[in-house]
């Protein structure tokens, strides 16, 4: 390793390093550097075929915007909501990828990074850096690009395990001092709360959880309150797992793995989630290919992995990613903590959707899938499926049996059609 740090530069200098045909790692979710976003955008006008590639991203995407066509093209690995549009209308890429084989596709150049922008804590007196809020993929970035290149920014939370890269690592430094954006808790529901209640109550005491963000989860947690003894391993971290770990629920105290610690690669939230992982022991961030690895999922006794889905049919396929034909947001970890804890002792894998899309005028439990739609849980890798009517295990049943187990948490109004299909197709019997 060197010692000397590089200097600190203007954001346009910093990334004068970028040719055309390069391909640019931007640090995911919360972590986007956007200093250096839009300087990259700035340079690309007099360049051709930059390719940016990155998790989703919070904030402003000008990289996707049309006049950035011939200049910059976006390869999504999971499509966010700034991107979404882009991909759909053929200025973007989509990658379906599991989130834990991102790095090492990094690693060994089948996704070769030339430039890593990353965003990152100020270095400590040793001269490392922290990478905040995500070590996902940045970190496999970082260790494959060429360049990479640091915004340091002093808001950005000292988080703890795998996180730290040493200021001699970089090849251009640039201030920043700008908040992190935030994303609070979203009010749930009747449906939302019914969801919940029904999924706690797969949750025992002393259960390792794994769940995203939205109304869902968050209505979840809100109901694991008498719990005692939970650990977290989990690909994102989010305000309610604060509220039990504050409360002492989370303890991490009897998991099989990482005893004492929450694990997780990746948070977004509110300033009080960024406050509580600042310099927190408690909670560990580590990569996505660890994270993430079913080898280690399935080794935590009593593991409950919660996830949504889009849309489900009488069979069980699973739909994630897509609104028939259109993308929508990415496979992400959803089959990685799926089938690991599926395969772990005392597991439970948990797909969770409201009953209906459409203001009520859609049924998410489906005859069949849309035409475009994508599996990203196949029926012989789903285990429990829940909506606000009750939850399944269609673990180990045949079509006829999973078909009436689904039809039975489908919304009542579409109870009737749902079972005239069945029939029709054979799939049950009058």
């Amino acid at each position: 390793m060197k010692k000397e740090a590089p200097a600190y530069v203007s954001a346009d200098e910093a990334v004068s390093v970028v040719q055309s045909g390069h391909r640019v790692y931007l640090h995911e979710v919360a972590m986007t550097p956007h200093r250096l976003v839009n300087a990259l955008c700035r340079r690309a006008m007099s360049l051709e075929r930059v390719e940016t590639v990155s998790l989703h991203t919070e904030g402003p995407a000008p990289y996707v915007a049309p006049e950035m066509a011939g200049h910059i093209r976006h390869n999504a690995l999971f499509a966010g909501a700034n991107v979404r549009a882009a991909i759909n209308d053929g200025r973007a890429d989509y990658t379906p990828v599991f989130l834990s084989q991102i790095p090492e596709l990094m690693r060994e150049r089948r996704l070769p990074v030339d430039v890593a922008l990353l965003q990152v804590s100020p270095p400590d007196h040793h001269g490392f850096c922290r990478l905040g809020m995500s070590i996902a993929c940045a970190r496999a970035a970082a260790e494959a690009a060429q360049f990479v290149i640091g915004q340091v920014n002093p808001r950005v939370p000292r988080s703890m395990g795998n996180s730290a890269i040493h200021v001699s690592q970089f090849h251009a430094l640039v201030e920043a001092d700008e908040p992190l954006p935030e994303a609070h808790p979203v009010p749930f529901g009747d449906v939302e709360n019914q969801i919940g209640e029904h999924i706690a109550a797969l949750v025992p005491d002393r259960a390792t959880i794994q769940m995203g963000i939205g109304a869902i989860p968050d209505a979840v947690l809100a109901r694991l309150t008498d719990r005692e003894d939970l650990g977290v391993h989990t690909e994102m971290f989010t305000d309610g797992l604060v509220d039990l770990a504050e409360a002492g629920v989370i303890t991490n105290k009897y998991k099989s793995t990482w005893r004492g610690r929450i694990v997780t690669s990746f948070a977004l939230g509110s300033k009080r989630l960024y406050e509580f992982v600042d310099g927190n022991p408690f909670v560990e961030f580590h990569t996505s290919d660890i994270v993430n690895d079913t080898r280690e999922i399935r080794r935590i006794d009593g593991m409950v992995a919660i996830n949504s889905a889009l849309q489900v049919d009488l069979t069980g396929q699973v739909v994630a990613d897509s609104i028939g034909e259109r993308f929508y947001s990415g496979i992400g970890g959803q089959m990685d903590f799926i089938h690991g804890a599926n395969l772990a002792h005392n597991g439970k894998a948990i797909i969770a959707l409201p009953s209906t899309a459409k203001h009520g005028e859609v049924s998410r439990i489906a005859p069949c899938l849309d035409p475009g739609s994508g599996v990203v849980t196949t029926r012989g890798h789903v285990q429990y499926v829940a909506t606000e009517y009750g939850v399944v295990n269609l673990e180990g049943q045949p079509i006829r049996k999973r078909t009436e187990l689904l039809i039975s948490i489908a919304h009542p109004d579409f109870r009737a059609d749902l079972r005239a299909y069945a029939v029709k197709r054979k799939l049950i019997a009058l």
